[in-house]
């Protein structure tokens, strides 16, 4: 057997392996369930399908006119206005990790407005679609791209339905070294990955100043974000695609 075969050979089987780890360790939504972490995680600790982290979005408490959620998301990842190169950007070319929406119910005439980023769905259509595997779910269920595998073919910005995912146009050099970002590579909303391995709470929830994003472990009955999904009748954003999002939304009205 060739060189070039024992090494397509080697890349096929790491690329099943790691897919057959990720999908059977993920862990489902505990029916309504959803505290914040309680220690850092140790760097040398792999992440566990032991827990799954899940975010809470009630957007009856989302100030009005308030974006104070993703200002945080662009200062602490470097992107937007906390990128100084994507100043110069065309406007439609600029990221957009998160964003506000305003939607507006033509039926009754309601409006309410709501952050919008990555969902991180157990069953990942960018996942699923992406040839390289540069789209992966961490066994903890946070859905990132691997910049060095990313070839750009961004078909998993045409895979996800929340249209959550951006692509890099031009060289950027105003990085932080948490989040290197590259021309030619997709990105999204990482949920803070290297803040929460770290014990702390993405920066979104940390920034929100009325208190509408609540972050923890779904699969943790005692955790803040399981009691109050007890409490509050939520929902999933497309719940028909049969995704099982990682986020979730109250207070959105019914009709």
């Amino acid at each position: 057997m060739s060189t070039k075969s024992i090494s397509h050979s080697a890349q096929l089987a790491k690329r099943r392996l790691l897919k057959a780890a990720v999908t059977g360790g993920a862990a489902l939504w505990a029916g309504q369930g959803y505290k914040l972490f309680a220690a850092a995680k140790p760097d040398e600790q792999p992440v566990t399908s032991a827990v799954r982290w899940g975010l809470l979005v009630n957007v009856s408490q989302c100030g009005d006119g308030c974006d104070d959620c993703v200002t945080a998301c662009q200062a602490e990842n470097g992107w937007g206005s906390g990128s100084s190169d994507e100043q110069q950007s065309n406007a439609l070319q600029v990221a957009q990790w998160m964003r506000k929406l305003d939607v507006h119910n033509p039926l009754d005439g309601s409006t309410f407005s709501l952050p919008l980023m990555c969902q991180h769905c157990d069953s990942a259509p960018c996942v699923d679609v992406c040839p390289t595997g540069a789209s992966f779910k961490r066994a903890d269920g946070i859905v990132l791209v691997d910049r060095h595998t990313c070839i750009g073919c961004r078909y998993c910005m045409m895979a996800c339905p929340y249209k959550a995912r951006s692509f890099v146009h031009e060289p950027l050099f105003d990085q932080r070294a948490h989040q290197p970002r590259g021309k030619g590579c997709v990105e999204s909303c990482t949920l803070c990955a290297h803040r929460v391995d770290k014990g702390k709470q993405p920066a979104c929830v940390e920034a929100c100043p009325h208190g509408a994003m609540v972050f923890g472990d779904v699969n943790d009955p005692n955790s803040e974000i399981s009691q109050q999904l007890a409490k509050v009748s939520s929902r999933e954003l497309r719940k028909n695609l049969g995704l099982n999002a990682g986020v979730r939304y109250a207070g959105i009205p019914v009709v």
